[in-house]
């Protein structure tokens, strides 16, 4: 049986890591989609547009293999944007984006070094950012006709999906529901029983 918890952070935080002269801001926050990744990256830079770097990794979903990106920004190959997602990684935590900004102190650190700063401030900032376990929701799509609504209704009832939306066309209905992912999964294999009833993933969260 899969699971369909995981692990975020509830709210922001940011430190500072100072190392050699150089000055590593990070920042943290949860995050949900590649827009959410975008809109965090670009309101680090409007606040340290003359920062030498802006390092960051983040991490989407549950797919280990997929949705994540680390990026070291002309740091060497190597020496930010992974150890930064290696801290996320160790915490075990998804739907987080960390960002890590340096003021180059005059000092050169060496590949060893610049990991050592970038692991560093990263582990400082998710210490400080509070852990919280989420719940994956699936939102999926309903097509039936009006014969065998009431039976469906009673069945999203008793299951307590929740209903976002219902939409009357002339022969049929459309209902917008939410439900945690493994619940979400046993109703589509229910409802793959039915008649003239269409059921479609629409995203999850």
């Amino acid at each position: 049986m899969f699971s369909d918890l995981y692990q975020t952070i509830s709210q922001s935080a940011t430190v500072e890591f100072k190392d050699k002269g150089s000055r590593f801001i990070a920042f943290a926050q949860a995050v949900e989609s590649d827009a959410d990744v975008k809109q965090f990256l670009n309101s680090i830079k409007d606040q340290h547009p003359k920062a030498t770097h802006h390092c960051y990794a983040y991490r989407l979903g549950l797919d280990k293999m997929m949705n994540y990106r680390a990026n070291d920004d002309g740091e060497p190959s190597g020496t930010a944007g992974k150890p930064i997602l290696g801290q996320i990684d160790s915490k075990q935590l998804t739907n987080v984006m960390v960002v890590v900004v340096r003021y180059f102190g005059g000092i050169k650190l060496g590949v060893s070094g610049l990991i050592h700063a970038y692991k560093t401030a990263t582990k400082m900032v998710l210490e400080q950012a509070p852990i919280v376990q989420k719940q994956v929701l699936d939102y999926g799509e309903i097509q039936t006709d009006y014969a065998q609504i009431n039976d469906l209704m009673r069945l999203l009832k008793k299951e307590q999906v929740d209903i976002l939306e219902q939409q009357y066309f002339d022969t049929y209905q459309t209902i917008t529901i939410r439900a945690g992912r493994i619940k979400s999964h046993a109703l589509a294999d229910e409802l793959s029983q039915w008649k003239n009833l269409n059921y479609r993933l629409l995203y999850s969260r």
